[in-house]
């Protein structure tokens, strides 16, 4: 769907309750265009990108930018290099982060306020926004009023939180941004009302921290996972770990303020033996998902190609035909 005169977005439904309705691609500019964020490594995706841009693109993909390391908006880094010949662009600090899903080449990266010129005069500046992650970043087309958020905002949820200090001061600095009118976020709708959804963010951060200060002035000593039972007693129960972290990040900032009380836990630990035990275990699952990947792509392609010859498994000699 077109949102700007430079801006398409392929919106790519999506089942997992922590991304609702969409996860969500853009293309910016015309000619060699930019993508931003290409979704999981798995096929459904490669299928959306490569029918979006058969059906609507006249261009080509020159650069392949991502928002942050977590796999559902980096996850085809490689497919994005290998099968579109894109240039992969990512904050150096997230490099680290990246292992195992940059190619070998053609990678180079960005810094704080960098703008990125695209063909036609488009001109796209990267901010970082920690907080959701340690690498988060947003791209702004100041001139048309674009703010691609990744999942520093969504379009139908709030989002989790790694460090809530740094995620509020993100959320002022987009606030301040001039000439907002849209976000185009990771996940879910459109937003249309920028600035107010921002401040919806921020005012729901200080709703949960008085929430959590509320229970704990209950009196008694609590878990993060008992106070987020409390506070969200209607929840999914799928987002509960989800929940969990974000009263988890409230805590640690009130416990740098001073403001909570902490009680050291007991973490625990498994034997050397049992953590190999998993690890080996989980190299052979990965082996036994790689496999049938390969395998289903082969049987994929021996369909085609049976589609292209005669049967002649089926004949020795084929029956042949004449006019009467």
């Amino acid at each position: 769907m077109q949102v700007s005169p430079s801006v398409r977005a392929v919106m790519v439904p999506d089942d997992n309750p922590m991304h609702p309705d969409f996860t969500c691609i853009y293309t910016v500019g015309d000619g060699q265009v930019l993508t931003i964020d290409s979704g999981e490594a798995i096929d459904r995706y490669h299928w959306f990108i490569k029918g979006y841009l058969a059906a609507t693109e006249k261009a080509e993909i020159a650069l392949a930018g991502i928002t942050h390391h977590h796999a559902d908006h980096s996850g085809n880094l490689k497919w994005m290099q290998s099968e579109l010949k894109a240039e992969i662009i990512a904050p150096k600090h997230g490099l680290p982060l990246l292992k195992g899903r940059l190619p070998r080449s053609g990678v180079r990266t960005f810094a704080d306020g960098e703008v990125i010129e695209l063909d036609g005069g488009v001109r796209v500046r990267v901010i970082f926004t920690p907080g959701h992650s340690t690498d988060s970043v947003v791209y702004y087309l100041e001139d048309e009023g674009v703010l691609f958020s990744g999942d520093t905002l969504l379009g139908s949820s709030t989002t989790t939180v790694h460090d809530l200090g740094d995620y509020r001061r993100s959320l002022q600095m987009l606030a301040e941004l001039p000439n907002l009118k849209v976000i185009c976020p990771g996940h879910g709708k459109l937003i249309w009302d920028p600035r107010e959804r921002i401040q919806m963010y921020i005012n729901h951060r200080n709703m949960r921290e008085k929430q959590i200060t509320d229970i704990l002035g209950q009196g008694g000593a609590l878990s993060s996972w008992d106070i987020m039972l409390q506070m969200y007693p209607d929840l999914d129960k799928r987002l509960r770990r989800a929940a969990e972290n974000n009263v988890r990040a409230h805590l640690t900032q009130l416990e740098d303020e001073e403001r909570v009380k902490v009680h050291a836990g007991k973490p625990r630990r498994p034997s050397v033996a049992k953590q190999r035990r998993q690890e080996e275990h989980a190299r052979e699952r990965q082996k036994v998902i790689k496999l049938a990947k390969k395998y289903e792509t082969e049987q994929r392609r021996a369909e085609l190609r049976a589609q292209e010859n005669p049967a002649s498994s089926e004949w020795i000699e084929p029956p042949r035909y004449e006019a009467n």
